[in-house]
């Protein structure tokens, strides 16, 4: 799988639980980590069973600048309500896609138009430094930066995704991924997290084992 097709800029962010643990989500896809900026009412909860505010880390227009210019620094951060709502409808698309996506479910066309419509606008041009003049605008516009997300979510849901999109293995967590690992086999949302907790598990079973065995051996 060309997995490098599918990431065309740095993946991953800080995620904070409920119970104030702080992790490390790597989403393994743009429009994956850009989906999660909603809260699990985009993404992410287990059936919709999560409070729909757990994840959500962009909730205004100048939130929303701060995220782009983050991972678009030729960005101007400067965003407005058309740019946050725009943003909100194309975010939610591609967390329904992701979900369905992860259950090998067929997507849903009305959020295919989205993505397509956002993919179809102007993306952020390439730029070679070094050069004398400075042709067009300084900084890019946000709907640009949707547009090159929107364009990595047509990636992702494409065939070259090879049914790697995935939700954690986690009974608790349901959490949306794709899988960039060149063995496929990854089951977690994150090690720090969900990977962390069921090590934790599997070592107290592996000891309440001996210890049952021990008893039984006593009692014999």
């Amino acid at each position: 799988m060309p997995t490098d097709a599918l990431l065309p800029r740095e993946t991953g962010q800080w995620m904070d639980d409920a119970d104030g643990l702080r992790w490390w989500f790597d989403s393994g896809a743009l429009a994956l980590d850009f989906a999660y900026t909603g809260g699990a009412d985009v993404l992410g909860g287990v059936d919709g069973a999560a409070d729909d505010t757990q994840w959500r880390s962009v909730d205004d227009p100048g939130q929303l600048g701060a995220w782009l210019q983050s991972r678009f620094p030729e960005v101007a951060a400067t965003t407005g309500e058309r740019e946050f709502r725009d943003a909100e409808m194309l975010r939610a698309a591609i967390g329904r896609l992701a979900r369905q996506a992860s259950r090998a479910e067929t997507l849903g066309p009305a959020d295919v138009d989205v993505v397509n419509l956002f993919a179809a606008t102007p993306d952020i041009p390439p730029v070679l430094a070094g050069g004398g003049r400075q042709a067009g605008r300084t900084l890019a516009r946000p709907h640009q930066a949707l547009g090159t997300v929107a364009r990595d979510a047509v990636r992702l849901f494409g065939p070259d995704a090879d049914r790697r999109i995935r939700e954690c293995s986690a009974d608790d967590c349901g959490l949306v991924y794709l899988d960039t690992s060149r063995s496929g086999n990854r089951r977690w949302c994150s090690m720090q997290r969900c990977g962390n907790r069921a090590k934790v598990r599997a070592h107290r079973a592996r000891a309440a084992g001996k210890r049952a065995g021990v008893g039984a051996g006593i009692a014999e």
